[in-house]
């Protein structure tokens, strides 16, 4: 019953999100897209194609990468960001890539490929990465109230491949399957809570399959709606991403349980450029045995930047964050972000105590063409926690 209301809940807002995305006007910079009878037809001829722009060249800009995370200490590394756009037709938005890694102090190791890729008259969206973890983090336990001292170090070695193909349906709409699978190898209860042998590690009080070796393999459907100007540093337009995934033992998973997932987005110029608000409602629900590892968890440099990441970890998440972007001048740009969410066990559990998490950020724009910024953002938030975020384009 509480799945068939999400259901409902999940239609309700696709049909409202596709309703606001045709009818909401919106402030349009030289570089968006143009609508789609000015494009060109599905059966155009090359040689009504428009002329090649000397200046649309694609990019490969590699980027020194150093840090401090409340999650990683002190860390170091190099990414390669390349960008690149199908066809002549510069109506269709920029590809782009991410490849690199780094190593912290704490003896943490990080790789990742990660592209997403919009194919010529952007009828098809491909997306997907594939990550390498090899690091201690702490563990709180599970719940939306947990306790700093049950502060646990646990580690583990991690591989995600997460791949999406989706068909364009109509303007900025998509539609298709995403497969991810996770693999968990080494999992171990490093430390007790008090760091010296007279507490209990909050791992060791999960069952014991939750120590093993864990293989998660999941398929199921996606619809996107994407009418953001430019995914990397958008200024203006809506995202909307809603996905079902189907983990079972039929396609090689230790667990069998779904998960669905609400990502809502919307961007918007205060003004001219110069100063954006953009603001993300997201959502994460499981139904079935969800693993540690799997299950749904607040902080991050990408969700309540503050909050330790994992720090609280449940079955059912829900989740608002906002954000001021400024330019100041030159390629440094200003940010303000402040955000709050909750997990819970079940979808009747959710209650009015929300963990909040804010914070200012500074970017610095490397690549004016393309809108690539580095940025920095420090944050505070609810559990005692609070950290330097460093990251490359901006967190949502």
């Amino acid at each position: 019953m509480r799945f068939r209301r999400l259901f409902l809940f999940l239609g309700i807002l696709l049909q409202a999100a596709h309703s606001y995305a045709q009818d909401t006007p919106t402030t349009t910079p030289p570089d968006a897209p143009l609508p789609a009878e000015v494009r060109p037809a599905d059966n155009a001829t090359l040689d009504a194609r428009p002329p090649k722009d000397p200046n649309d060249k694609p990019s490969f800009i590699p980027a020194p990468v150093l840090f401090y995370e409340p999650e990683t200490g002190a860390a170091a590394g190099v990414t390669f960001l390349p960008t690149w756009r199908h066809g002549r037709d510069t109506t269709v938005r920029k590809s782009n890539g991410r490849f690199g890694g780094w190593y912290s102090q704490k003896k943490q190791l990080n790789l990742q490929l990660s592209h997403t890729i919009f194919t010529r008259q952007e009828r098809y969206l491909i997306s997907g990465d594939i990550q390498f973890y090899d690091y201690p983090i702490y563990f709180y336990g599970i719940g939306n109230s947990t306790d700093i001292d049950n502060e646990s170090e646990i580690s583990y070695k991690l591989l995600i491949l997460q791949q999406r193909g989706l068909k364009s349906f109509r303007r900025y709409w998509f539609a298709g399957l995403t497969y991810r699978l996770t693999d968990a190898r080494s999992i171990k209860a490093d430390k007790p809570l008090d760091n010296e042998g007279d507490g209990t590690n909050q791992l060791l009080l999960l069952d014991e399959r939750q120590r093993q070796n864990t293989l998660i393999s999941g398929l199921g459907p996606a619809i996107v709606h994407d009418s953001r100007d430019n995914i990397l540093s958008t200024y203006h337009g809506n995202y909307l991403d809603l996905q079902a995934l189907f983990n079972a033992k039929g396609l090689g998973s230790d667990y069998t349980f779904t998960r669905y997932t609400l990502d809502a987005r919307h961007y918007q110029p205060l003004g001219s450029n110069r100063t954006i608000w953009a603001s993300q409602l997201y959502g994460q629900f499981h139904n079935g045995t969800v693993p540690f590892r799997e299950l749904a968890n607040l902080g991050g440099i990408s969700l309540l930047r503050g909050i330790y990441e994992g720090r609280f970890r449940d079955r059912q998440l829900v989740s608002a964050q906002t954000e001021i972007r400024h330019h100041l001048f030159w390629r440094i740009n200003v940010a303000g972000f402040v955000g709050a969410g909750q997990v819970a066990s079940h979808l009747d559990d959710f209650g009015s105590k929300f963990n909040v998490a804010g914070g200012a950020g500074v970017r610095f724009q490397f690549n004016r063409r393309d809108r690539i910024n580095i940025r920095f953002d420090y944050g505070v938030g609810s559990g005692g926690s609070s950290g330097l975020y460093f990251g490359v384009n901006e967190a949502f």
